[in-house]
């Protein structure tokens, strides 16, 4: 599916977000309400993404029978604001997701659990959660990155999505090295080799400003040291805000696009 951005090396920075969520899964506000901002805003395009199922825990994600309310909404805003903005239907599709996403505009990838034994772990609920994960791992945050990472590699081949998401949220909590050092050997290997298995894809990673809007980090995903590596590469960054209200569409974007690529402002 083309749409229309994260698409060869450097694309020009536009008023697009096709990270944002509604009141069909963990989002504050309704998709019509997203979309109204949107316009008020000049936004080109609005992708509306969904969590996808994930049997183990439905808390935040849509049910089976939301994810085809998701859709019949979203192809009436497509339909009711044609000429004013162009409406997308995404799918945040988790590794353990069991969603049928044939149905939908575009993927996003996005991994959130760690899986040992019978058990899931969200890595990005809290930080006791996350300690309570690392304390099965020796208390190793580096073995539960390298974990993580692993995660990501088998969601992409597994998935083949359109967006690869927020690449490095394991590191939701570790701001200032709070919990680890990311400039540890084994880390910076350990993402390094992740990158590089997936660029031969081509699919464009996402630069999320989602936890900077929420306040646990000052910085977008993934860090500036791992966006260089991607660039350096050959690969795409795409900017998403990964909004769960409609007052953080494109969150940071003015500020984060330029220190993306400070020649042209683009991304």
């Amino acid at each position: 599916m083309n749409t229309g951005i994260g698409e060869g090396k450097r694309p020009a920075f536009r008023k697009i977000d096709l990270h944002t969520h509604t009141t069909f899964c963990d989002g504050k506000n309704t998709p019509e309400e997203m979309v109204e901002e949107a316009v008020r805003r000049g936004m080109e395009t609005i992708g509306l993404c969904v969590h996808t199922h994930t049997p183990f825990d439905e808390r935040y994600c849509a049910s089976p029978e939301g994810i085809r309310e998701f859709l019949a909404e979203t192809g009436r805003l497509k339909d009711e604001y044609k000429g004013q903005i162009r409406v997308l239907a995404g799918a945040e599709q988790d590794l353990y997701s069991d969603t049928d996403v044939s149905g939908f505009d575009y993927v996003i990838a996005s991994v959130h659990y760690i899986r040992l034994g019978r058990e899931y772990y969200a890595v990005d609920e809290s930080e006791e959660i996350l300690k309570e994960l690392a304390a099965k791992l020796d208390h190793d945050l580096i073995r539960l990155s390298e974990l993580y990472f692993e995660a990501v590699d088998e969601s992409v081949r597994a998935i083949r999505p359109n967006i690869i998401g927020h690449l490095d949220l394991v590191t939701k909590f570790n701001e200032n090295g709070k919990l680890f050092d990311e400039s540890d050997p084994r880390y910076q290997a350990a993402a390094c080799r992740l990158i590089d298995r997936l660029l031969p894809y081509g699919i464009p990673f996402e630069v999320n400003t989602g936890a900077i809007a929420r306040g646990y980090r000052t910085a977008p995903y993934p860090s500036q040291t791992l966006r260089q590596y991607i660039r350096e590469r050959g690969g795409t960054l795409i900017l998403n805000s990964d909004a769960h209200r409609k007052e953080d569409l494109m969150y940071g974007f003015e500020t984060i696009a330029p220190s993306l690529c400070p020649d042209s402002g683009s991304i």
